[in-house]
């Protein structure tokens, strides 16, 4: 049983001390990997927007999301039980189904047609540019809580045609007998550098502070109205020398159907994500060479869905 006492940090990015907003969520990163953002200046119209367009895709017959398959280059709809997060796990198939879009102009996004779906395109287009401005003002806020220039990741150019995916999720609130056993999402941590994620409500998502621990002890991340969960990925994990950490997660089925959206912010493709110098020194020397983004993304991808 999941303990009921997690309570991770609430970040306000309405506040003016900006100090104290960075260590906050330099202590949140540290500690939980995960936190909360209120006060993001997303209007809670947008967000019920975006889950209605979403579930209007979803309820679609399977044939017709199917001519939207995702395509080689993971832009567009992938069923239930085809993709299993947890490479380890015996169970095959997770119950989740999703719909990624790149980011906005990227000309490799699939769409629903106008006809059936007026306003999805737009719909979607808006909720990418909103929810990416919050994460440019937060990797602002994580520059300073890493100890550096706020400006830094875009002095550096990582924020200079950013990787950003958004992915659509839809959790079954039935599940066939003989994939009861089976996860919504299977334990598993975000590939990039951080992820903002808007949920319908719905319980389920959990976390594991403690990867290497046995056994595992999962804790249940509540809802808190109107706010924004954020977790870091491995690789602002690999940034920071390990110094913020990318905690493992999943969704478990809970009997109720349950949306939500996933926003990966990452740098550009050629950005070099290098061992920061605030995050390391003679006694803790960098752990992990010097990579490009996209090569470091492209190879997580590649060894996923080659199992």
């Amino acid at each position: 049983m999941s303990p009921p006492n997690l309570h991770l940090p609430l970040i306000d990015l309405s506040s003016t001390d900006r100090a104290s907003i960075a260590q906050s969520i330099r202590q949140a990163c540290m500690d939980h990997g995960f936190f909360y953002v209120i006060n993001h200046g997303i209007d809670d119209s947008v967000v019920s927007s975006l889950f209605r367009e979403s579930k209007k895709f979803f309820d679609l017959p399977l044939s017709e999301k199917m001519k939207l398959e995702r395509n080689t280059d993971h832009r567009g709809y992938t069923p239930p039980y085809a993709e299993t997060l947890d490479l380890s796990s015996e169970l095959k198939g997770d119950l989740k189904e999703s719909f990624e879009i790149g980011s906005i102009n990227d000309s490799l996004n699939q769409w629903p047609s106008k006809e059936r779906m007026p306003a999805w395109r737009v719909t979607m287009e808006s909720y990418d540019e909103k929810i990416m401005n919050v994460g440019f003002r937060l990797i602002s806020l994580i520059a300073l809580a890493l100890n550096l220039d706020e400006n830094f990741f875009t002095k550096i150019g990582a924020l200079d045609s950013p990787l950003g995916f958004l992915r659509l999720l839809h959790y079954p609130g039935e599940i066939p007998e003989s994939k009861k056993g089976n996860y919504g999402a299977s334990a598993h941590s975000d590939y990039g550098m951080i992820t903002l994620l808007v949920t319908d409500g719905v319980p389920g998502l959990q976390i594991c502070r403690e990867k290497d621990r046995s056994p595992q002890l999962w804790e249940d991340v509540h809802h808190v109205e109107g706010a924004l969960i954020v977790n870091i990925g491995d690789m602002m994990e690999r940034w920071t020398n390990c110094t913020f950490r990318s905690t493992v997660h999943r969704v478990v089925a809970v009997g109720q159907e349950r949306y939500s959206a996933a926003f990966f912010l990452n740098p550009n493709y050629d950005c070099v994500v290098e061992c920061l110098e605030s995050c390391c020194s003679e006694t803790s020397p960098p752990r992990f060479p010097p990579i490009k983004c996209g090569d470091y993304l492209m190879e997580r991808i590649r060894v996923a869905y080659s199992r």
